[in-house]
């Protein structure tokens, strides 16, 4: 994604002025990402594809700059979270990065708790249970010998945006806020945690060495490095500086997220990450007891949030449909069928765990709705609709508990949800959401990710300047923002 900037003080697109700052963001191109399996029924990421991605994705940006005439100031790299590889002496990588939702972690946050409790744990990083996180796909590779050999190579882990980064500028470091996905941070003093490192490496032999692997931290805003030679050759890009944003991808979307004082968010993709945004952790047992997290966000902000499921069902339920009818699913129009279908029928537990893999959604959530002993249509493209209802109607009311526990365990009282990210365009969930809350709905930016990317480097660069608030500011003269109220869906 190109970000142009417009109307700002310093280097601009050239483009009339606006009477304030916006950003427009420019699609230079996709490919697709996912996991793949190994020859030993692992899921993992293709470091290779995603590299090839990405240097093509670097040209096609430096070909649109051209074109509009104008500077490419900075590249940021933003990614999803807890996922991590190795890299050996030379710094060469290790292997693939295990996929997050592979099986290896199974039962191990169970063993690990058991010798450092979750209490003691929250109380230092703060993190909601999810098993797994970054710390817990240690574990596995040292106790269960699943990745066991790759971390005996290891001499550096770096988080996948930071891999990225590395291959880009040749400098290894660690992005806060993606580091504090991994159980190994001090959410309040936003470095490394020496307490919880020395208490795995004590119950853990194998981890011993892990805080000599781990890079030094880094603040969105920081420069990481100029693109090496080879990057510079095979994109035809000059020595243009890389950027470290909030490269947890949550992180950059909340940092675009025009919340005003008593806005809760929903992050809604792939996970559907909802909360509010505060200046420092809740640390409290019912905070704990509730599956909480605090991650770090841009500014010193935290991301107190809960991961919930989002579009990960229905898109698994489409992907299914697409292989049974050997043709694209008309996804509008199953979607406008949806909202004629009767709401409030079931809701399904979309947050448990057996969602969370790939593979024969709809026969998933249908098998749910039975032990509801609800009866829907099952079979045929007729069922679809009544399905497609169901998990939207359950993400919204799961969302709705989210905003909820967030407003009390937090002491704020939330007066609009702002969704962003792939969910906002999904107008049926938007109002879902709105009806399920009681409260208004700001649905935009689509692409808040890349907009908060984008503004972390162009303030660091001098393009933009003030703080969240002022980059809010932006956003909103950069957006079109949908409100949807609190009406109830008919029929």
């Amino acid at each position: 994604m190109l970000g142009v900037v417009h109307g700002a003080a310093g280097p601009t697109s050239g483009a009339a002025a606006h009477t304030g700052p916006s950003v427009e963001l420019v699609e230079c191109g996709r490919f697709p990402n996912g996991p793949r399996t190994d020859e030993h029924g692992a899921l993992r990421w293709d470091v290779r594809a995603l590299w090839r991605g990405i240097l093509d994705g670097l040209r096609a940006a430096r070909d649109l700059a051209r074109e509009r005439g104008v500077e490419i100031r900075g590249i940021g790299v933003d990614a999803w979270a807890v996922d991590h590889a190795f890299l050996d002496d030379a710094g060469d990588l290790v292997a693939d990065p295990f996929c997050y939702r592979d099986a290896r972690t199974d039962h191990v946050a169970d063993d690990v708790y058991r010798h450092v409790p979750f209490a003691d744990h929250y109380a230092v990083n703060g993190l909601q249970h999810l098993q797994f996180t970054t710390e817990f796909q240690l574990v596995a590779g040292v106790s269960t010998g699943v990745g066991g050999e790759e971390w005996a190579r290891a001499r550096h882990l770096l988080l996948v945006p930071d891999l990225i980064a590395y291959r880009l500028t040749g400098r290894r470091v660690a992005e806060v806020t993606n580091a504090s996905t991994t159980g190994l941070l001090d959410a309040r003093s936003r470095t490394w945690s020496g307490e919880l490192l020395d208490r795995l490496g004590a119950e853990y032999p194998g981890l011993a060495g892990l805080r000599d692997r781990l890079p030094g931290l880094v603040e969105p805003g920081t420069v990481v490095g100029h693109l090496v030679p080879e990057v510079r050759e095979a994109t035809g890009l000059g020595e243009v500086p890389v950027l470290a944003v909030a490269s947890h991808d949550t992180a950059s979307a909340v940092a675009a997220t025009p919340l005003g004082a008593a806005g809760a968010y929903v992050s809604s993709g792939t996970w559907s990450l909802v909360g509010l945004e505060l200046p420092a952790p809740v640390l409290t047992e019912a905070s704990r007891a509730a599956n909480f997290t605090n991650e770090l966000g841009l500014d010193g902000t935290v991301r107190y949030l809960r991961n919930v499921m989002g579009l990960w069902v229905l898109d698994e339920c489409v992907r299914a449909w697409a292989q049974d009818d050997g043709a694209p699913v008309d996804l509008p129009g199953l979607l406008a069928a949806a909202a004629a279908e009767p709401g409030g029928r079931c809701l399904v537990d979309v947050d448990g765990g057996e969602f969370l893999a790939p593979g024969d959604m709809p026969r998933r959530v249908s098998d749910a709705v039975a032990r509801l002993g609800v009866d829907l249509p099952t079979d045929g493209p007729a069922a679809r609709p009544a399905l497609v209802r169901v998990v939207l109607d359950s993400l919204a009311a799961s969302s709705a508990r989210a905003v909820s526990n967030a407003s009390a365990l937090a002491g704020v009282v939330v007066d609009t949800v702002h969704v962003v990210g792939g969910g906002s365009r999904n107008e049926l969930l938007c109002r879902l959401t709105a009806e399920a809350t009681g409260l208004p709905v700001v649905a935009g930016p689509v692409e808040a990710t890349a907009l908060g990317n984008v503004l972390v480097q162009a303030r660091a660069v001098g393009v933009l300047s003030g703080d969240l608030t002022a980059l809010r500011d932006v956003v909103r003269a950069s957006t079109h923002l949908r409100r949807y109220d609190p009406e109830p869906l008919h029929p």
